[in-house]
């Protein structure tokens, strides 16, 4: 075994040795772990962007931050899947003797979409809104944590995830830069439409 698959383990069987001791600490992972709490806050992050900006200049450049954060997340589930299509990781639970906090996906473990999903939204956001996009950032982080803490992410599908979150946020930006003569036609009928 590698050091850092040494490491890798050692992690998730410290953190997911908390499990139990602590029914706050228990509440907050579960909050924290599931499929819904951060996909939602961050979502709502971009569509509040979307309504928001005290001049037409302004929420013109917050729709495209929204426009961009859309095309991040389709970026990165569509890096995951190619990563998942050449290796495949068992989950920690499946390896471990660990206590498992959420349900048991079969998925490969590495990369982390969760991390992929969230690091992307986030990068996308603080290209534009630095303290925000450090937020969310934040928010993804914990949500790593908690995929750890829960025994169905190792620490190193946490960081491949953010990594691949990170280059999808790059790619969309990148797309959505050398493509905005698009998103000014589109914004421009939706405004005839007031949605946006």
């Amino acid at each position: 075994m590698s050091q850092v698959a040494h490491i890798d383990e050692a992690l998730v069987l410290w953190l997911n040795g908390f499990v139990g001791r602590s029914a706050l600490l228990d509440a907050l992972m579960e909050a924290l772990v599931s499929d819904y709490l951060v996909p939602v806050l961050s979502s709502l992050v971009l569509l509040g962007l979307w309504f928001s900006g005290s001049s037409d200049a302004e929420r013109y450049r917050n729709q495209l931050v929204t426009l961009t954060g859309g095309i991040a997340v389709g970026f990165s589930n569509a890096l995951v899947t190619i990563s998942n299509l050449l290796t495949f990781r068992n989950r920690p639970f499946v390896d471990l003797d660990i206590n498992l906090y959420f349900y048991a996906p079969t998925d490969s473990s590495f990369p982390a979409n969760p991390a992929s999903v969230g690091f992307a939204i986030a990068t996308v956001v603080w290209v534009r809104h630095r303290r925000l996009g450090a937020a969310l950032y934040v928010l993804a982080s914990l949500w790593g944590l908690a995929r750890v803490y829960a025994g169905v992410h190792y620490p190193t599908d946490i960081v491949g995830g953010a990594i691949l979150g990170v280059i999808a946020a790059s790619l969309a930006t990148g797309l959505v830069g050398r493509l905005a003569f698009i998103p000014r036609h589109v914004f421009k009928a939706f405004r005839a439409v007031y949605i946006a």
